[in-house]
């Protein structure tokens, strides 16, 4: 048999595709046998049907047609029973969808399945007896089993034969549904004398090629005469049963009356259906006629029954009627949800109307029982979409963002409109996938972090912290110090960032007095593709430490001269003598100065200043004042350990210069004030050492020398004549002696010839008066001797 292939697409514009193909094809065809070219025909390529994943959706259980996905063409799976498969309809057909993804598509085919001449006529029973008075007259009619096709169309019952035709004749009447009444119609009067029983054979014919039949033996058995057969009130009874209404429910009556007596008027009831499920399901009292269930009714197998009643007396004739029986529905079904295709994850990123989830929903009750509407939960990004024949699509109906939720737990209601309404629901979770679309963000918009100065190389100052709303590797951040420079040098020569922990390390040991702060930027990058990054703005201050001792800046101390500040015996109290000035570099509390008198010749004649560093005079300047007043200021920072400074300042009580020269003329100059007395006596201990290791190497080397020399003129002969000066020379000008003489000796190997030159007196005493000072005066001694030593100059000033 040729196939025949029907296709009709029907494209509708939805954000999946969705296309209609029909085919028909026989049944009984072999395993593997072609359907159709489902690619070609819904012009789909076939690298589409592969990565699709293009699968069958069948709502049945049973699948008899296959998708061979490689070919793109749909092959029969198992043998197809058009007569199993569809018992009741005459149209058969298998309905599936053709679902793909990536993007979702679905496509509904129809498999029109056409019936071949496989099943012949077939009567339920192969002998059908009656009994038959012979005085039943002419045209009496007895009516017959109906023989029953599984085929339809030109393959199902076609005509009955009826042999031998002496006595009786084959009438057909058509009944309101379509089907044919089998009559047996009495020719002739029987002869019980003649033909005790009589033997029929009636034949039912298809009209399929090759042609079937089936037939079934009558038997006949004469009777005395039964003159009155029975006859039903009416020949259709009607009447509605409601479904899976309890077992023994009366369904309806029937009412055949017959004229005779006795046996001949007594009428059985009986039930005459024979292939279909009549008998299952109804049952009748065969004396009154009651017609009542004996099984469970469901509206959704069979909407309406057709019950063929027979009454019969016992002298065999009989009456026919049939009874309509229509079931109505009741809302007993749910609605069943089914999904045709999901997804479990999608990204945030989706765009709007993306498919999720297909779904079918189908409702086996009818009416308003079988109108279903389906909603989804409120105040989700989603929305269902109702397509045609039940099936909806979930798609995204506004943006997706993983962070503000990760995760939807979506159910799907529906309800039919029946009473009371019956409902189901499914529940879907979807995962939202992360993508990179949150920058890392610090917990502040700017940084400002303390370091106190002198600090270690590689301390912790503080830590960054960014933290970015995405997830996994999305969500990794990384710290990176942005390239700049602090007064030209490099950031990175100052701090340094760690990656991993935004923890910033200083890379040198800062110092207050060269830089007090400086700025600097941190990135933080997290690790999607492509990465997102954002920075920050750090401020580091550097906190001052007591570091830095003051420096005094006047009195100038100078290792050369000695600086007096003159006081005038008429000064009264409060008399400002000097006043020290000092600084300190370092800042704050670290660099507030105090002044304070360590040590005085007379502690009770001056004050210092606490805060001013003024030294002033805290009584009237008397005659037995010492001309010569060394004072000992120490100044002191307000550090936490504090530091200080000490400084000298020489004081002399007189009234005219003169007076201030004659005392401070002995004041010797390795008197100077130290504040650190150990570090010069260890300096005067080493020195002292290394003159008396140099003088003990001299002597033993001029010991030498001499013992050598003596040797040498011992041997020469020559007289040695020692020779003395006349005089000694008084290096330091101080001694007793009035004047120096230079003298040079010059001795020859024969000392006769020695000469000996005398020098004039080298030495000056000079008074000089600056005029470049006012009341300052100058004393300078310059000598000049074989030694070309000098003494330090005196420099006295006298403040007014």
């Amino acid at each position: 048999m040729n196939r025949q292939v029907l296709l009709f697409i029907c494209l509708h514009c939805l954000n999946s595709a969705v296309g209609q193909v029909s085919y028909s094809i026989p049944e009984e065809l072999a395993k593997g046998s072609l359907v159709g070219n489902i690619a070609q025909d819904l012009g789909l390529e076939m690298k589409r049907m592969i990565s699709g994943k293009a699968q069958i959706y069948s709502r049945n259980t049973e699948e008899y047609i296959e998708l061979n996905r490689d070919r793109g063409v749909l092959l029969v799976k198992e043998r197809i029973d058009r007569e199993a498969l569809c018992t009741e309809t005459a149209l058969c057909a298998v309905h599936f969808q053709i679902i793909l993804e990536n993007p979702m598509e679905f496509y509904s085919v129809t498999v029109q399945i056409t019936d071949i001449n496989d099943n012949p006529p077939a009567f339920e029973k192969g002998e059908m007896k009656f009994k038959i008075s012979e005085s039943a007259i002419a045209g009496a009619k007895f009516v017959l089993e109906r023989a029953a096709d599984l085929d339809v169309g030109i393959n199902d019952l076609q005509r009955y034969e009826l042999k031998p035709t002496n006595n009786f004749a084959l009438k057909l009447q058509n009944s309101p549904d379509g089907s044919k009444i089998v009559e047996m119609v009495l020719q002739k009067p029987l002869d019980r004398e003649k033909d005790e029983q009589i033997s029929l054979v009636l034949t039912a014919v298809d009209g399929g090629e090759p042609q079937m039949s089936g037939t079934m033996l009558i038997v006949i058995t004469v009777l005395d005469a039964n003159d009155n057969a029975p006859v039903f009130t009416q020949p259709t009874y009607k009447a509605t049963v409601t479904e899976h209404s309890p077992k023994g429910t009366v369904v309806a009556a029937v009412k055949a009356s017959d004229a005779d007596h006795g046996s001949n008027g007594r009428i059985t009831y009986s039930i005459t259906n024979t292939l279909d499920n009549v008998r299952t399901q109804f049952k009748v009292n065969t004396e009154n006629g009651e017609v009542s269930l004996i099984g469970d009714i469901d509206f959704e197998k069979a909407r309406h029954f057709q019950i063929n009643l027979l009454a019969s007396d016992e002298g065999g004739l009989t009456d026919s009627c049939k009874l309509i029986v229509d079931v109505t529905d009741i809302n007993d079904n749910k609605p069943e949800i089914n999904i045709m295709s999901k997804s479990n994850v999608i990204a945030e990123d989706a765009k709007l109307n993306t498919v999720v989830t297909m779904i079918n929903i189908e409702d086996k009750d009818s009416g308003e029982n079988g109108d279903v509407k389906c909603h989804i939960s409120e105040n989700i990004p989603f929305t269902l979409k109702a397509s045609t024949n039940n099936f909806y699509s979930l798609i995204t109906d506004s943006d997706l963002d993983r962070e503000r939720s990760s995760e939807y737990n979506i159910t799907v209601s529906c309800s039919d409109e029946g009473v009371p309404s019956l409902s189901s629901s499914v529940t879907l979770t979807l995962q939202i996938s992360d993508v990179n679309d949150n920058a890392p963000v610090f917990e502040r918009s700017s940084y400002e972090a303390y370091i106190v100065e002198n600090n270690t190389p590689g301390l912790s100052i503080f830590t960054v912290k960014a933290r970015d709303a995405d997830w996994k590797q999305n969500a990794r951040v990384s710290y990176i110090l942005e390239d700049s420079s602090v007064n030209g040098v490099p950031v990175s020569s100052f701090v340094s960032v760690s990656a991993d922990s935004g923890v910033i390390h200083a890379v040198r040991s800062f110092d207050y007095e060269q830089i007090k702060d400086f700025h600097f930027r941190v990135k933080a990058q997290d690790g999607g593709s492509p990465s997102l990054s954002s920075n920050v703005s750090v401020k580091i201050l550097i906190q001052d430490q007591n570091d830095n001792p003051p420096q005094v800046l006047y009195p100038v101390q100078t290792g050369g001269s000695l600086v007096a500040e003159m006081v005038p015996r008429s000064a009264d109290v409060g008399y400002l003598v000097s006043k020290v000035v000092a600084v300190d570099v370092d800042s704050g509390q670290n660099a507030w100065l105090s002044y304070k008198l360590q040590k005085a010749t007379d502690r009770a004649l001056f004050e210092v200043g606490l805060q001013n560093g003024e030294i002033r005079t805290i009584r009237q300047v008397s005659d037995k004042d010492a001309v010569k007043q060394r004072l000992a200021v120490i100044v002191e920072d307000n550090g936490q350990p504090s530091r200080s400074a000490t400084v000298i300042v020489n004081v002399a009580v007189a009234d005219s210069f003169p007076e201030v020269l004659s005392e401070f003329t002995d004041f010797p100059h390795d008197k100077e004030y130290n504040d650190n007395l150990t570090f010069y006596l260890v300096l005067a201990l080493a020195v002292v050492s290394f003159l008396f290791i140099t003088c003990l190497v001299v002597i033993i080397s001029v010991k030498i020398y001499r013992w050598r020399q003596s040797r040498i003129l011992y041997h020469s002969g020559l007289p040695v004549i020692p020779y003395y000066p006349p005089r000694y020379s008084d290096t330091l000008g101080t001694g007793t002696l009035p004047h120096v003489y230079n003298y040079e000796v010059c001795r020859t190997t024969d000392s006769r010839k020695s000469d000996c030159k005398f020098g004039t007196a080298g030495s000056q005493n000079v008074l000089i008066m600056d005029p470049s000072s006012t009341g300052t005066m100058q004393r300078i001694q310059s000598e000049k001797s074989i030694l070309d030593e000098a003494d330090s100059p005196l420099e006295v000033r006298n403040i007014y």
